[in-house]
């Protein structure tokens, strides 16, 4: 039956000419964004920039917590893409959400240039790493695209439950990257301003499709 209903879900979508053409649009940007993102990074990591006297993360003792933090990332990330497999409007929805996200995030990342914390542990995950190039980057830092992300994936979630764990997974992630010293308070703060302005955004694109597709959908 769940098979059924996914794929019942996907063939009313497929109808949809309006999804068709932003679901097609928004990969290709997405493929965009991977394809210039080694290039990017390389480029911001070699300039310098401005070191923040963060008083939260001064008193906050430095520790390597790659492995927590790689397994409630991407718990949550597959978890998130097991959601939109099964409803192809949430696919769409985090889709668009996401690129704007990417979008102001370079954006930010450009236009304030910051020097890592001092104390800073590399972060551990060969899955995220593979999209920076050979270079380790330390300074993708204003915003946090982990923080965001994972609250990006809360405001498309859809049930109670669900909201909370993903919640939850956002002040662990957010609290982590502090305490590997990753990123600087602010950027763990300013995440989810933006993850909700971009969760906005890619409503607006998305709505009128998406809402066409949760008359047919099969839950």
């Amino acid at each position: 039956m769940y098979l059924t209903a996914v794929k019942q879900n996907w063939i009313s979508a497929i109808k949809f000419s309006s999804f068709k053409i932003k679901m097609i649009t928004g990969l290709l940007l997405l493929a965009a964004f991977f394809t210039g993102f080694p290039y990017f990074f390389q480029y911001i990591q070699k300039r310098d920039g401005h070191t923040i006297n963060d008083v939260v993360l001064n008193t906050i003792t430095t520790a390597n917590v790659s492995i927590p933090l790689f397994i409630t990332i991407w718990c949550m990330g597959v978890y998130m893409g097991i959601k939109a497999i099964e409803q192809p409007r949430q696919l769409l929805l985090f889709l668009w959400a996401f690129l704007f996200l990417s979008a102001f995030r370079i954006t930010c990342i450009w236009l304030v240039a910051l020097n890592p914390p001092p104390g800073l542990i590399p972060l551990s995950d060969p899955i995220a790493n593979s999209f920076y190039g050979k270079t380790f980057i330390t300074k993708d830092l204003f915003y946090s695209g982990h923080t965001a992300t994972i609250f990006l994936i809360f405001l498309c979630l859809e049930t109670k439950p669900q909201k909370i764990a993903a919640l939850i997974a956002t002040v662990i992630v957010g609290s982590l990257v502090l305490v590997q010293h990753i990123h600087y308070t602010v950027d763990v703060i300013a995440a989810p301003v933006f993850a909700y302005l971009c969760f906005y955004i890619g409503g607006k694109i998305t709505a009128g499709v998406n809402l066409e597709l949760q008359k047919v959908e099969i839950k």
